[in-house]
This record gives C-alpha cells, structure tokens and sequence, in this order.
C-alpha cells in the first residue's frame, strides 16, 4: 500500500509519488476504480455538481455507492492550475477511528479580507480505503495520513491464536513434569538410604576404586538424580507433540475434500489457512456474524406496496394470467376509484423523487439492472440497496427515475410523458429519525414535502391518511420479515418553504451542536403530513441461513450479529433468519433511547428486566427457543456501545461492562448495529475476556471484519462479492453462511473427540510405559536398571502404539454424521473442553497406574512361584522385562481398539499390523545375533518366553484383567448416567438409527474399503 503511485498537484502541474511521501495538506488527484491513498477532504469532481460516488465495502462492508459532496466555494475548480490557486485553512478534530462522524470547517480565502466559511462534515471526507465509482476524477486535500486514518485506527493487529486443547496440554505436561521430577527424588533419596548399609554400598561382586570413594556426596546425587530423570523422562510424552501436528495437519484436508461444503455457484470450495484450531470448531460458545454478504446475499427485491389499503404487487398473476407489470393489481378489494387513482400516482411519484439515487446510462457498470421491459440498461447507484428496490419497483409499476439534471429530477409517467421536478432540498436518513425527506417543486409551481421512513416514525406525524388499514399490512409484511417503509407527503405554500430555508441554512452553517440544531429543523419541518401508503421490500437471506441458526442455537451456541448497517434494516434481518422470534421481547440501548434516559437508567431498566426472567433463560443453556417462556433479544448501536465501554466519572470504569454483559447473558440473541470495524472486535474482546472465558467465532465477508475475525478464537472468512480481505485474514473460509453448520456441527464435533482421545491417550500408554520402571528400582537397589530392551525403549512411542492412535484421530467418528446434523443438541456434550477436564485427566492417569501395577506384579508373582519353562530353566530379568513390555503392547493396543466406534479396513490393518509387527519385531530381535550389536542380551529370550505356558497365559489374563475397569466403567456410565451421544449410540446398536437408503455420507457400521481415502462424498462410510 505504501508503495502505490499516487499523483499529487506541485505548481499547478501533476506529480506522481509513491503513497508513503504523502503529507498532510497534500492536494491528491485520485481516478475512477482506484483507492484512496488517505483521509481526504472532497474538494471538487469532474461532475458539474460536485458530487462523486464512493464504495466502502473495504471499511463498512457496504458495497453499495455512497454520495459525497465537494466544499461549496471549491467544487468549480475543476483543472490542476484552479487547484494550486486556492488558499484555504482547514480545522478539524483530532484523529478517532468512527468512520460515521467527522467536524471540521474550512476557511477559503479570496481576495477579500475576510475569509469564507465552510462547515465540513463526513459527506465531504473520503475515507482511505474507499473506492472512486463512476467518477471521472476527483481533488481533495489530505487531512488524515498513514496511522492516523480513520482505516488504520480501525486495524487490529494479528495475535497468536492457540485452541484450548493445546492450553490444558501444556498443563497436563506440566503435571507429567513434575511427576517426572519427583520420581527422580523419591529414587535418588531412597538410594541413599538402601545405601547406607555398607555391605549394600559395596557389595563383594562390585566394590568400588579409590575415586569413586572420594568423590563429592553433592556430585554423586546430583548424578544419580539426572540418572533417574534419563531413565524416567519416556513419562513426558514428546511424540505426542509430534502425533497432534500430523492429526491437525492431516485433518485439515477433511475440511478442503467436503463436497457438501463446495459452491456451484461461485465455484469456490472451503479454504483451510491454519490447522491449529480445528478442535477449536468443536467448543465454540459465540457466533459473531457480519449481517451483509454473510447472512444475507445483499440483493434487495421489491415485494408489494400498499396504498389506502389497497395492495399493489409487481408482474401479479390473476386468472391464470401474469399482468404487465405497468399495472397495479388490487389484491384485497375493487381496484381504486376515480378519487384514489391521484394519490395512487401521488405515492409512486413520492416513490420516485424521495431518494438519493443516482443514474448512469452504461450496459456495465456495476452490476447493471436492465428494465423490465428489455430496453435500454438502467443502473440505479445508491448508498441504499432498499432505495433501489423501490425505484425499481415501482418502474415496474408504471413510473420510472430517469435522472437528476441541472437540480431537476426527471420521471417517466405511465403516459410515457416525462415529468420534471425541481429539487429545493433533502433531508437527509439519519438513525434517530429513521426517516428522509425531499421538498420538490412541479412545473406548475406546486412545492411538496415527500417523506419516507419506519412506520414507528412515520405514524406521530400523520394527521390525514387510512392509517388503520396501512398499519394492519406493515404489521402483517413485517411479521413475515419484509422490511417495510411508509410514504407521506404534504403541500407547503411558498411563504412556508422561504421560512423552512432560512430554518435550514442558520442549522447547516452552525459549528456547534450542528447535528442537534438540524436534528429541531428537521423536527419542525416533518409534521402535519398526510400518509399515502407503504412498501414492502425483501433482503433475500442467504440460502438455509435461518435453518443454521437455529441449528446453532440448539447447539447451545449464542448468535451475535454485528453490523454497519442501520438498525431498522439489521433487525429485520434478525427476525428473517429467526434470530429474533414473534415472542422475543426487544430491548433497546440505543442513541435515541439514551437522549430521554441517561445510560445508568436504561442499563439498569434493562437489566432489572431480564432478570426478572433470568431462570426462565438459563433453563435451557442459552438456547432460548422455549415458545412457553419469555425470550429476550438485545439492540444496541455503535454510539451507545462507546459509551458503554467509556470509563465511569466516578473512575469505576468497569462496572457499566459488567452489567451491560450481565443483560447479554440473559439475552437469547444480540444485534449491535451502526458498528464500525474495530467496535466489532471490541465487542469481541470483551466476551472473550469474560469471566467465563468463552469460545469465541466471528465470520464475516468484508475488509470492515478482519479485525473481529483476528480477536476471535477462531475467525471464518465468507468467501463473497466484497473481496477477500476476510478470507486471506481468517483462519477458515467458507463460500457460504449456511456451510459453518456442518463445520461447527460435525468438522467441529469430531476434531474435538479425535484430539482429546489422542492426547489422553497419550499420556495415558506413557504411563503404562513407565511405572513399571519405577517399580522396578525398588527390586534392583535403584541402580537405574533398565526394565526393557534399549530397542522397546526407543520403538514403544514411534512404532509399537503410534499407528493405531493417528489413524483414529483421523478416522474416529462416535457417532454418523446424519445424526450430528440432525441432533445439534449433541455439540453440548463436549462444550466446555468436556472430555479434558481434571476429571478425565485423573481418571486416564489412573487408570494408567492401576494397569502399570497390574503388569509388573503379576508378573513378578509368576515368576516368583515358578521355573516356568520346559527345561527347568529360570527366566532372567530380560525376560522379566519382555513380558511386562508384551502385556502392556497387546493392553494399551487393545484398549484403544476398544474405544473405536467406527471401523474400516485400515483400522483392522494398523491395530493388528501393530500387534503382529511388534511379535515380528521380536522374533527377529531376538531369534538373530546381529553382528552390530556389542551386546546379545536379548538373543533367544522373546521365543523362550513364548516357549512356555504359563507366559502365554499370564499375557492373556493380565490382559483381560488390565481392560476390565475401564469396560466395567463404561457398562456402569452408559447405564446409569448416559450422555445424549450415548443414548444415541444404544438406539443405534439396536437397529433403532436407520439412515436414509441413498445417503452420500453413511453410518459409520461398514464402509466401503475405499471409501475412507475418497474423501467425505463417496457413496459409504468416511471420516470427516
């Protein structure tokens, strides 16, 4: 970015540098398509009205054009030597990263003495980042540069992420060290007191020379002690590390090889670009999703419009028959008489001229609309993709925009005549008033007011209309989720309107409390009017986006849904996707509401509410989709939210966090909206630094949610039409919203189990592995004997039991995939890194020490009471060792084997080819002298251990004893307190899960041999 060419005016001529040498105060001439290289204040345009047209999809994640004005004293400066001749001063606030508000003024001196004074506003800053459309060029003056624009504030720097599996590792590693170091202790003290017997310090066969005699006491034991900590270190499980770096990275391609997860439409297919975190998938508590580009395909439709009670619909069918779309089809009552038919027209000329839409005549740009009628290509652009479904619309309805030139607005009437409209003033949307006004005047010098805006805004102001009847519709479209507008006019006399301008110029040029003083004109001037009719337009959901919500929500998963968008449009969303339900009581924290309550009032109003209901809500860990119990859903907007997170007065700065994030957790589902980028990942930080600490996931398609995507745990990037900014930051990207219920559900789900099985197991074989070592220093004068072969000691972790342990971290699927889509419910039963709790960790080490225990004294006894072989000949240590090495193999192998639930061929193959390897192994270890070797120690002794009975029958009850415990818990747990994935595997066992004949993804009984490599759509079993 620094290196980008930009030009800049010297001397009245162009200049072109690299962006890094910008300065501020720089005059910068930026093209149409290119970026803005800084903060800039608009000076002027290649268009005569001094406007152009931006695209923030890169900051708000808004893709549709914004309109910006240029200074009014300098718009006419339209050549390089203009430019260099002005002289001008600007002032301005200090740099803060909310991308909505900016004041300033600039002071353009002529030669007059005084200067002329300009009030500047974000109408007139172009933020970096921000991309020129349909504008030839444009002049502004750099006013914020480098890592003070408002793009850079919003940057949030990339953390190191680690999932919580490898935070409770670590622990656990750290518990396994100091067992490690205080084994060694515990041996090195208790040499030193079997030692002080002297005929034990030196017995007759190994008396000690002269310098070991002398040597220093201090020097021995430390010795002794790094001798016993060599001796015991294979406890610390260092392949482990190596194991869970090969699972994550080979299941990663689970994820990349799901068909089911692949687009047709965009031809994209999901992208892993960290395997770290994919357990992460599996504890996710929040969801914080982008509204625009992720849950919905921001491609607004026109529905219907109603006007005194009559509804109108676009291309309606009647009598089998689709109407041209220029006619209005009644679909309640008789057709409008005579009387009506003018405030019929009157509602789709308000239509028409109440808007900030601009036209361009080009068969491609941007995305082109064509009329219905296949005539000439007529592209709308506006900052709102609601205004351009209603121009739209109500074209297809008999009126169509056709431009706004020289201050005229321009209509095509059903008559094919064209009707202009001189354009005196807009009263531009803002969040507080939920609502917008144009005053026109019609060639025969009639002056209207139109006004449009949320039915909660539009009613008070209402003195004429059928109010009950539009009310009874908007209420019916907004239930079905429909976003909908009411339109109302008025007729101003000329008197009237002369005292409206000078209402409105004195709040325009006014430097302080500019937009409380245009907030009292724009009071004043919106009432008296007469109500014309409603619109309802439909922001299409992306496709099952609603279904994977509530799938979410049934997983215990909290929704959060984070947006730039205004707060009427997001909440319509909610309710579409069933975030927000017909029973969800909204709660409002809100700038609006703030200006009648202080934000101590309301926070504890809120608060005392939900708490009221707190029971009911947490009956159901945070589901919230009893239909019998009271669910609460929480708005709040950017503005708010700052204050919020502002420190108190009184210097008790964390308190309002505390109660805001105690009324969220009683919330069923949260809309923030009007949120810049980095309000986003401040919403983020908080939940996640909770006191509860919870999983936290934010998705998003747009540049404006990289930095929520990089404060979460895990950030998914929406593979979308706003770039791929969100992508290349996320840690996974999916094409579509709809494809993180079977990342989360079942990607998720099984990583978890797979990894969590792997780590405990790990620790769990180390365990077999070494007790019996330690054992075995109390029968050898803890002379740090070893009690296996160097070659078990250096095979047991990388050949012996490594196999068998990856391939089911890779393959193990619990339960079929069919039924983690159709029981969300189950993700709860690994929420809260379930299966690496303390608990289970004891529970593994234990289970670990009992089978330890079992292999070492059940051989010693056996070996104490018998000569054990057929020619009276008595086993050695080694074979000692060699049989306790073999239980513990055939135990720590079987146990695993166990625990699998889903069994291919390759499974067989690695835990009996396990099994049969080490048998080979030692046959051929021991059944040759190896010429390398300077040492035979284990010649002949694997073959005489299998040589005799009783060994045989001591590994097979040892053995059985060993796996007893852990199958007799199991029987007792699923018996007395069955998880729901256990009660779900009992009815599958008896036959009770059937799937579905044709299934892409079976059970996990028999799959086809093949199948496991074929990735996750082939026509049988697979993992995923």
């Amino acid at each position: 970015m620094n290196q980008c060419p930009v030009h800049f005016i010297q001397h009245g001529k162009l200049v072109r540098k690299q962006s890094r040498k910008l300065r501020v105060g720089d005059i910068v001439m930026v093209k149409e398509d290119e970026t803005f290289p800084c903060d800039l204040i608009f000076l002027s345009s290649s268009r005569g009205d001094g406007t152009c047209h931006v695209t923030t999809a890169s900051l708000d994640g808004e893709s549709s054009h914004k309109t910006h004005y240029a200074v009014q004293d300098t718009k006419g400066f339209h050549t390089e030597e203009d430019i260099d001749g002005l002289h001008a001063t600007i002032e301005c606030e200090q740099p803060q990263p909310d991308l909505y508000k900016f004041v300033g003024r600039i002071n353009v001196y002529s030669d007059r003495s005084d200067p002329v004074v300009r009030p500047l506003g974000s109408e007139n800053l172009l933020l970096r980042g921000a991309t020129l459309k349909n504008t030839e060029k444009v002049f502004g003056v750099a006013i914020y540069t480098g890592m003070e624009t408002k793009m850079a504030l919003n940057y949030q720097s990339k953390s190191q992420k680690r999932s919580a599996v490898e935070k409770s590792m670590n622990v656990f590693l750290i518990v396994y060290l100091c067992i490690l170091i205080s084994k060694a202790l515990i041996n090195t003290v208790l040499k030193y007191v079997w030692q002080s017997e002297p005929f034990r310090d030196e017995p007759w066969y190994n008396q000690k020379t002269e310098s070991e005699r002398q040597r220093n006491l201090l020097l021995r034991a430390l010795t002794d002690f790094l001798a016993f900590m060599v001796l015991f270190n294979y406890i610390i499980p260092v392949s482990m590390y190596v194991t869970v770096e090969m699972q994550k990275f080979l299941g990663s391609y689970f994820i990349t090889w799901d068909e089911e997860m692949f687009d047709e439409d965009t031809g994209e297919g999901p992208l892993v670009n960290t395997s770290d975190l994919n357990e992460e998938l599996g504890q996710v508590e929040y969801i914080f999703t982008d509204k625009t580009g992720t849950l919905t395909e921001n491609n607004m439709e026109f529905k219907e419009c109603c006007i005194e009670g009559h509804v109108y619909v676009p291309h309606a069918v009647c009598n089998g028959q689709v109407l041209p779309g220029a006619a209005g089809i009644d679909m309640i009552d008789s057709s409008p008489g005579p009387g009506a038919r003018e405030r019929e027209e009157l509602f789709f000329r308000a239509l028409c001229l109440c808007h900030t839409i601009q036209v361009k005549d080009d068969d491609d740009v941007d995305g082109p609309r064509k009329s219905p009628d296949g005539g000439k290509s007529c592209v709308y652009i506006s900052s709102s993709p609601d205004e351009v479904a209603l121009v739209e619309g109500v074209q297809r309805l008999g009126f169509t925009y056709l431009r706004l030139k020289d201050g005229y607005m321009e209509i095509l009437n059903r008559e094919n005549g064209v009707e202009r409209f001189e354009l005196l003033e807009i009263l531009s949307f803002d969040s507080v008033r939920r609502r917008m006004s144009v005053i026109v005047k019609s060639i025969t010098g009639e002056i209207y007011l139109f006004c449009k805006g949320a039915d909660s805004s539009i009613f008070p102001r209402v003195i004429e209309g059928k109010v009950d009847q539009i009310r009874a519709r908007v209420e019916r479209n907004a239930v079905e989720g429909l976003r909908t507008l009411c339109v109302a006019y008025k007729r101003l006399a000329p008197e009237d309107y002369e005292g409206i301008c000078t209402l409105l110029q004195a709040a325009k040029v006014a430097l302080q409390d500019r937009e409380k003083k245009l907030a009292e004109a724009y009071e004043q001037i919106e009432k008296d009017l007469i109500l014309l009719g409603a619109t309802a337009v439909e922001d299409r959901l992306q496709e099952k986006a609603a279904d994977t919500i509530e799938a979410l929500q049934k997983a215990g998963i909290k929704v959060w849904v984070l947006t730039g968008d205004k707060m009427e449009t997001a909440a319509a969303t909610c309710y579409a996707c069933r975030l927000f339900r017909r029973g969800t009581q909204l709660l409002e924290l809100t700038t609006k509401r703030l200006e009648e309550q202080s934000l101590h009032d309301v926070l504890f109003e809120l608060s005392k509410t939900v708490l009221r209901h707190s029971g009911s809500l947490t009956r159901d860990n945070f589901s919230g989709l009893s239909a019998d119990l009271q669910d609460f859903g929480l708005i709040i907007d950017g503005a708010a939210l700052s204050l919020v997170m502002k420190p108190r007065e009184d210097g008790s700065g964390g308190n309002y966090r505390e109660l805001f994030l105690e009324i969220c957790r009683n919330c069923s589902a949260v809309l923030c909206c009007r949120m810049a980028p980095l309000q986003k990942a401040q919403i983020v930080k908080l939940i996640k630094l909770s006191k509860e600490h919870p999983i936290t996931l934010a998705i998003g398609d747009g540049a404006n949610d990289v930095s929520m995507i990089l404060e979460a745990h895990v950030g998914i990037g929406v593979i979308g039409k706003e770039g791929r900014q969100a992508a290349r930051n996320s840690d996974y990207a999916v094409p579509k919203f709809k494809h993180l219920k079977k990342m989360l559900l079942v990607h998720g789900h099984f990583y978890y189990i797979r990894i969590s099985e792997l780590v405990q197991y790990f620790f769990y074989k180390n365990v077999c592995f070494i007790f019996p070592q330690f054992l075995y220093q109390f029968f050898c004068g803890f002379s740090q004997q070893t009690l296996y072969d160097t070659a078990y000691l250096t095979l047991y972790n990388i050949s012996f039991t490594s196999l068998p342990i990856l391939l089911y971290s890779l393959m193990e699927q619990h339960v079929s995939i069919d039924t983690l889509r159709r029981e969300p419910s189950l993700y709860r039963d690994i929420a809260k890194n379930a299966l690496l709790r303390w608990r289970v960790f004891i529970y593994w080490t234990l289970l670990g020490v009992f089978d330890a225990l079992v292999f070492f004294f059940g051989a010693y006894f056996m070996f104490e009471n018998t000569t054990v072989t057929s020619n009276g000949q008595i086993f050695g240590n080694w074979t000692f060792g060699t049989l306790v090495f073999t239980v513990m193999v055939f135990t720590v192998t079987l146990k695993l084997a166990l625990d699998t639930h889903y069994w291919t061929w390759i499974n067989h193959f690695v835990i009996w080819g396990s099994l049969l390897f080490y048998v080979i192994f030692s046959l051929l270890w021991g059944g040759i002298i190896w010429p390398f070797l300077s040492y035979q120690r284990m010649y002949y002794v694997f073959i005489q251990m299998l040589s005799s009975g009783p060994a045989w029958l001591v590994i097979i009850l040892l053995v059985t004893v060993s796996l007893l415990p852990d199958v007799l818990k199991k029987v007792l747990c699923r018996q007395l307190w069955p998880s729901a994935t256990e009660r779900i595997q009992s009815t599958r066992v008896r036959g009770q899960d059937r799937l579905p004949e044709l299934t892409l993804l079976a059970s996990p009984q028999s799959p086809s041999p093949w199948a496991v490599w074929l990735g996750p759509h082939t026509e049988r079993g697979t993992p995923t």
